[in-house]
């Protein structure tokens, strides 16, 4: 696995990018370059990045999203020294445009809803995996009385998983007269619905979105509240593995969690 937070020439080479200028990328953690119509990036993991390549290789775009293609390497392979390449598609996220974000989630969701459920989503051990099975009770929570107080509203859910987008605010590209960009696809085994649960917390919490957003999305959603519950488990505990959680990030989580509390009540 790749240590660097550059590719290297060959890395560049490897997936054709020729002469282009090398240019680092907004967002992706600022690990992210494109070099002319070449955007490598580091990869979750070679299972999890060889099989989102056969997937996003083949999958059919529709009027309501399109995804990058991945680019193989001139040996073939899709991930080299840890990077993986994807075409550049043009196009900015706007998280203010939340209700765009989930539709177009929702038909991403709907295109790769037959997918059979990939091995490494039980073997992937990073905070993100290990907060999403803690939100989902097959992991223990950490210790906080604002998630316990969380915990105290799950109930079970009936509605099917299937493979969702896990973290689709930041990451659906808008370009005029283009369907959204669905990027960096984060891989979980869920109800769909999740994924616009986590879209509406996120935007909530951190893009200043109103809370009515929070019952607005949901209608239509199955179980909606308490996939909203959920997603805010998931989020504050990510927090927590990642040992970032203070005070300040308690005070900015207090009211959404007020607020979805009540509409499960």
């Amino acid at each position: 696995m790749r240590s660097q937070s550059r590719p290297s020439e060959e890395v560049f080479s490897a997936f054709g990018s020729g002469e282009a200028r090398r240019e680092k990328l907004d967002g992706g953690r600022g690990l992210t370059w494109r070099a002319g119509s070449v955007v490598v990036r580091p990869t979750g993991g070679g299972d999890e990045a060889n099989w989102r390549s056969d997937v996003l290789e083949h999958l059919v775009h529709t009027a309501g999203f399109r995804t990058p293609r991945p680019i193989r390497a001139v040996s073939g392979q899709w991930v080299i020294d840890g990077w993986e390449a994807l075409q550049w598609v043009p196009g900015a996220a706007d998280e203010s445009r939340v209700l765009d974000v989930v539709r177009a989630g929702n038909a991403f969701h709907h295109a790769i809803s037959a997918l059979p459920r990939p091995d490494f989503i039980d073997t992937s051990d990073d905070p993100w995996a290990q907060a999403d099975r803690i939100a989902w009770e097959e992991a223990q929570l950490p210790s906080d009385a604002m998630l316990e107080r969380l915990a105290e509203q799950f109930h079970r859910v009936e509605s099917p998983s299937q493979l969702i987008h896990g973290d689709l605010l930041g990451n659906v590209l808008f370009a005029e007269g283009e369907p959204p960009t669905i990027i960096d696809w984060a891989p979980y085994w869920r109800p769909a619905g999740l994924g616009a649960a986590i879209a509406v917390v996120d935007a909530v919490c951190w893009h200043g979105a109103p809370f009515q957003l929070l019952s607005l999305v949901g209608q239509g959603i199955a179980e909606w509240e308490q996939l909203l519950v959920r997603a805010l488990a998931f989020r504050m505990t990510t927090l927590h593995l990642r040992d970032v959680w203070d005070s300040s990030l308690a005070d900015r989580h207090a009211p959404v969690m007020d607020a979805i509390v009540a509409l499960v009540r």
